[in-house]
């Protein structure tokens, strides 16, 4: 029988052990380091916007409102929604507002909002046909400068369910993306 008798001396391997800690703390340090300054390892605060951005009756009021306090920021965004056609007296053959009324009492009075568009076709849809517009957002001009979509694809629809809208939230923080 083998009989192996080993003496540890608790003071060596206490500075053994805190020696095996530091080494390893060390490296993963170096490490984190490493990824922090020269590592793929990015870190964005940006919220990716949307290939494009589909308004709903829910939130219709409060990107409009955005957009239209922003419109640099929105620029060569691309918008889905359904409105209808309206036209002002001074608008072009081109031109035309994609609407939606806003509730703006209790007792259900409406105010006319929506968004300016262009499409060089506009005069073969009449004023209050629903159409559902893809388009991207653009500087424009009428009276003053503003954001007016200019339609890639347009197409007549049923009215929908939710034809009204509410006006924006006083809690809608807005932001450089559409949601």
């Amino acid at each position: 029988m083998f009989v192996c008798n080993v003496k540890v001396n608790g003071n060596k391997l206490f500075k053994l052990f805190f020696l095996v800690v530091a080494i390893i703390i060390f490296v993963l340090f170096g490490v984190a380091v490493y990824k922090v300054f020269c590592g793929s390892t990015t870190v964005s605060d940006e919220i990716p916007i949307p290939e494009i951005a589909n308004l709903s009756a829910q939130n219709y009021t409060n990107v409009l409102k955005t957009v239209h306090e922003n419109p640099e920021q929105y620029v060569g965004q691309k918008i889905h929604f359904i409105g209808y056609v309206h036209r002002e007296i001074d608008f072009s053959e081109e031109e035309f507002v994609l609407a939606r009324d806003m509730v703006v009492n209790k007792e259900n009075d409406t105010v006319i909002v929506g968004f300016l568009c262009k499409y060089k076709n506009a005069k073969k849809f009449e004023d209050h046909t629903w159409v559902e517009i893809t388009g991207t957002i653009q500087k424009g001009f009428y009276h003053s400068e503003m954001p007016v979509i200019e339609i890639k694809d347009i197409k007549e629809v049923e009215k929908p369910k939710e034809e009204l809208v509410s006006p924006p939230d006083d809690y809608y923080i807005p932001t450089v993306n559409l949601f």
